[in-house]
């Protein structure tokens, strides 16, 4: 998928920093240590002039995987530039980044299912064989094969994965393997030097060198659990799943996604930070998933167009867009409309910021939520879920009906059998179109108005412009999710 001439490409979390994680792996084997040891110095502030000792010291611990997948059909003409597919949980602007045998996926033709063959990287971080590496990389495998540095083949098994974060843990069988430690002592600042490891394009044993370009990285992902770290290093497919190492030889990342125009790097990477991974893997280590608290809400940032459309001073906080029926917020009284300001104190900057503090939450724990509503503020009392697994949480199609409709604000309407009214037609150069509303959208409430006609839009509309705002808030349905898009309304075609 293409965003401008530039695509995002997958390479290949959850919130809390769990130090110490070295130590708690070497449990597993008490003669071991990791052959990264933490520093007892600083290195010198000027640029190193060779990383020679230190990828010598902690490449051992880096390995290659192999998978033998299920079987899929080759794709289309139209496929071929994006081999495995949109169907990554990064969305449809990242494309997987593990590497494919040449010729794989390629041709006009749907030839026969072939199984999938696909390579990537992972590191070991226990002496008794657990390997961390990204979930794309062994979510579709039968098989899996681990490529060490001293060229054994090892047999690997899953022990869990975490499709939210695109993390996963595997298991060879063995003892007193090379294995390396996360950096939980000082976190990376923006310049500090990196090397990654890992096995582009199949070329086992690779280092790079760069230094991190920015921290906190934001939507480059669907996921709501990882603020990536940004880096130079040139990594490429293949690299998925391997290390990002500092000048010390601890694990400050995990390689993820490239940011490029040709598909091969352009100095424009991410990567999981080490505290995430941390702890990921030792729960996927202990319970073979990832436990998160729920509380059954969709929910979006606050822009600055809804927070105009609400009367709002500010764009903090979460809008709530949805609650699931009978959840946890259901019952505690949260709306469609409410905005989330802060969690049991703690203030709350946009929607991934709210999904991190909820999901640090223990299922069966009170949570306090501070929401504004109609411009009041009020605190809500929340028992906590158990988050179902992403499978779960899939969307359900929605089907939509064409036909001659009303037209307003951009779009031709008419009302939908389920409530609402259904969008059938948008105009390209409207807001609506704008802002990606298509047919078989669902307008459900335009402000705090449910919708049954075009009248009743238009009654929400000239409410808007006599409060002086430039939008009216219009909760979407689609697929079985909602989603507030702020329109404007002057100027906007009919």
């Amino acid at each position: 998928m293409k965003r401008g001439s530039n695509s995002w490409v997958m390479m290949g979390a959850t919130v809390a920093a769990l130090t110490g994680l070295g130590g708690y792996l070497a449990g597993h084997d008490a003669l071991a240590a990791p052959v990264n040891p933490a520093p007892t110095r600083p290195p010198a502030s000027v640029a190193p002039t060779s990383f020679a000792d230190l990828v010598e010291k902690v490449a051992p611990a880096v390995v290659s995987i192999d998978i033998v997948g299920k079987a899929k059909a080759a794709p289309t003409a139209l496929q071929q530039d994006d081999p495995l597919g949109e169907d990554s949980p990064f969305g449809p602007q990242l494309r997987r980044f593990f590497n494919l045998p040449q010729g794989q996926g390629r041709g006009r033709q749907r030839p026969p299912a072939e199984p999938l063959r696909a390579s990537g990287s992972g590191f070991f971080i226990s002496a008794d064989g657990y390997i961390l590496t990204n979930n794309h990389v062994v979510e579709n495998a039968d098989e899996i094969t681990v490529k060490t540095k001293d060229e054994r083949e090892l047999k690997a098994r899953l022990i869990g994965r975490d499709p939210a974060t695109d993390l996963a843990v595997i298991k060879v069988e063995g003892a007193h393997f090379p294995y390396v430690s996360f950096e939980d002592r000082a976190k990376p600042r923006v310049g500090d030097w990196v090397v990654a490891v890992g096995n582009p394009f199949g070329f086992g044993g690779t280092a790079t060198a760069g230094i991190v370009s920015a921290l906190g990285r934001k939507n480059v992902s669907d996921s709501n659990y990882v603020d990536f770290m940004q880096i130079d290093a040139p990594i490429n497919r293949g690299n998925s799943g391997g290390p990002t190492f500092d000048v010390y030889g601890r694990v400050v990342g995990v390689n993820t996604a490239i940011f490029t125009p040709s598909g091969g790097s352009v100095g424009i990477g991410f990567d999981i930070p080490a505290d995430v991974a941390a702890s990921v893997s030792k729960q996927l280590i202990d319970h073979g998933k990832i436990v998160r608290g729920y509380i059954g809400a969709q929910i979006q940032d606050v822009t600055a167009d809804i927070a105009d459309s609400l009367g709002l001073k500010d764009h903090k906080g979460a809008l709530v867009a949805a609650v699931t029926s009978d959840g946890p917020a259901e019952k505690a009284g949260l709306k469609a409309g409410d905005v989330v300001l802060d969690v049991d104190g703690q203030a709350v900057d946009g929607a991934s910021d709210l999904s991190r503090q909820v999901a640090l939450v223990s299922p069966g724990q009170t949570i306090h939520l501070r929401v504004r509503r109609n411009g009041q503020t009020r605190t809500l009392a929340l028992t906590s879920g158990t988050r179902p697994s992403e499978e779960q949480l899939a969307d359900n199609g929605e089907p939509s009906n064409s036909g001659p409709g009303e037209r307003m604000l951009g779009m031709r309407l008419e009302p939908a059998s389920s409530g609402g009214l259904k969008v059938d037609g948008v105009s390209a150069n409207s807001d609506a179109g704008a802002k990606g509303l298509r047919a078989g959208d669902v307008i459900r409430k335009a402000g705090d108005r449910p919708l049954a006609s075009v009248a009743d839009l238009s009654g929400a509309v000239d409410a808007a412009r006599k409060a002086g705002r430039k939008d009216v808030l219009l909760l979407i349905a689609r697929n079985g999710r909602q989603l507030f898009v702020p329109l404007h309304v002057d100027g906007a075609p009919g």
